[in-house]
């Protein structure tokens, strides 16, 4: 079984279409791309560059992958957009390659959903089953770990790391960090609002560790302590929990700094 390329199709002859891959009319596929078994590629879709694409994903109309990133040091290097399998990019979604100097690679794990609008840029890293609302906005070298969901409209700055399982609410302003298991949300500059329950409890986590994580959160983000002092009273305390020592690595790598805590009060 071959790739099923619509005539009014542009595909370069260079380029690697595997096995039931299905290209719709006025898609544009550049030299350098490379396309996995299964992967639907919709009509007036546009991927150049050297772009990956994993098996079994669904590439929504208009969709824009690999273009050069809109940066102006960017000297037309050779980078890479990288999209696992099993992804959904909807609409106008736009995935930047990267820049040369900020790794050179934009990758995009798997089972990820995309919705319409959504925009990653140079150097984007984002993890696995992540959920971005349509026209959520990544800038450049933005991290996004596992699980996590970023509501639509939101604005993430470059360089800032949202961690997994975490939450950001529709049409936030993310400047710094937001911690694994947390929810943030604020159109100014978001701030945390306690752990990312409903999210945690659809995943799996036991209501022992989702407790945990509560008394953990007033902690870190409501206490007098200074982050770090608080950090190790809580190491002190839960550091045998495997989440608690994932929560406290990404708070010790964090560069731009953590979101404060709100003073609403944490839901029980």
């Amino acid at each position: 079984m071959s790739a099923s390329i619509h005539p009014a199709a542009i595909v370069h002859p260079k380029a690697e279409l595997a096995d039931g891959v299905t290209v719709g009319p006025f898609a544009v596929i550049g030299e350098h791309v490379r396309i996995g078994r299964g992967t639907r590629v919709d009509s007036h879709v546009v991927i150049e560059g050297w772009t990956e694409i994993g098996e079994e994903c669904q590439i929504h109309s208009f969709v824009s992958l690999g273009a050069p990133p809109q940066h102006l040091k960017y000297n037309g290097e050779e980078t890479r957009v990288r999209i696992g399998h099993h992804n959904i990019l909807r609409e106008y979604v736009t995935v930047n390659r990267a820049t040369a100097f900020g790794g050179g690679v934009t990758s995009l794990g798997d089972h990820n959903v995309l919705m319409a609008y959504v925009h990653i840029a140079h150097d984007c890293l984002v993890g696995n089953h992540v959920i971005m609302a349509n026209a959520a906005t990544l800038a450049g070298h933005i991290t996004i770990g596992d699980h996590a969901i970023v509501g639509g409209l939101s604005g993430i700055h470059q360089f800032v790391r949202i961690g997994a399982y975490s939450m950001v609410g529709g049409c936030s302003a993310v400047g710094m960090d937001v911690p694994p298991f947390m929810r943030a949300a604020g159109g100014y500059r978001a701030r945390l609002f306690g752990v990312n329950t409903i999210g945690l409890k659809r995943q799996g986590f036991s209501d022992d560790c989702i407790r945990r994580l509560k008394k953990i959160y007033l902690l870190l983000f409501r206490s007098e302590d200074r982050l770090a002092e608080a950090a190790k009273k809580v190491r002190d305390e839960f550091g045998g929990h495997q989440e608690v020592q994932d929560l406290l690595a990404f708070l010790d790598g964090t560069k731009r700094g953590i979101c404060k805590g709100s003073d609403e009060r944490e839901e029980e």
